[in-house]
C-alpha cells in the first residue's frame, strides 16, 4: 500500500511540476537561464527541462541535496545556501531569465527580504514565479506590485493533498528591484 501511495505522490508531483513549467512556456518559451530557489533534489528542474531542453537550470538550496542534484545532472550549477545570502546575491545580481520560488519549500525567516533577493537575480523583463497559501498571495501580490514589477498571470491550483495554492507570475520591470 505504501508503495502505491509514493507512486501516487511522485506522479502528482511530475503533473504539479509539468503544469507549472507550461505556465512559464506560455509567457517565454525560450529563457537563456532559470533559477529554481529551494531546489532539493532539483526534481522540479528535471521536469522542466522536458519542455527547456536547451535552458541552463541552476538550483539554490541550504541543504547538501542541491550537490547530489548536480551531480544527477538535474541541475547545471548548484548553490548552497539562501537568496537572501549578500553573497548569493552578489554573484547572480542580474543573471536570470526566471526565477522560481515553488511551495515555500524551506520557510524563510523573511518572507518579505526573500522576494527582494529574488527580485535582484532577475534581468529585467524576467520573470519570478511564486506560489503561496492564498492568504499570503494578496500580500505578495501587492508586495510585487510595489516593487515596480507587472502581474502576468495568476492561478489557483491544488498541491497534493494540501489546501489550494496560488501561482503568481510577475515580471520584473527595468527599474524593479
Amino acid at each position: 500500500m505504501n508503495s502505491l501511495r509514493t507512486r501516487v505522490s511522485v506522479l502528482d508531483r511530475q503533473r504539479r511540476h509539468r503544469s507549472t513549467a507550461r505556465a512559464i512556456w506560455r509567457l517565454l518559451p525560450e529563457p537563456e537561464s532559470w533559477l529554481d530557489v529551494g531546489t532539493g533534489d532539483a526534481h522540479f528542474p528535471e521536469t522542466a527541462r522536458q519542455l527547456f531542453p536547451y535552458t541552463s537550470i541552476d538550483g539554490l538550496d541550504p541543504t547538501p541535496r542541491v550537490a547530489y542534484a548536480r551531480h544527477a545532472e538535474r541541475v547545471e550549477e548548484a548553490y548552497a545556501g539562501h537568496v537572501t545570502d549578500p553573497h548569493i546575491t552578489t554573484i547572480l545580481r542580474a543573471r536570470y531569465d526566471i526565477v522560481t520560488l515553488l511551495e515555500r519549500r524551506s520557510p524563510a525567516p523573511d518572507p518579505a527580504a526573500e522576494l527582494n533577493a529574488a527580485l535582484t537575480l532577475l534581468r529585467p523583463g524576467g520573470l519570478l514565479l511564486v506560489e503561496a497559501a492564498p492568504p499570503e498571495a494578496h500580500g505578495l501580490r501587492a508586495q510585487l506590485e510595489s516593487q515596480g514589477c507587472t502581474i502576468v498571470a495568476t492561478s489557483r491550483h491544488v498541491l497534493d493533498r494540501l489546501p489550494y495554492t496560488c501561482r503568481i507570475i510577475a515580471r520584473r520591470t527595468a527599474s524593479a528591484a
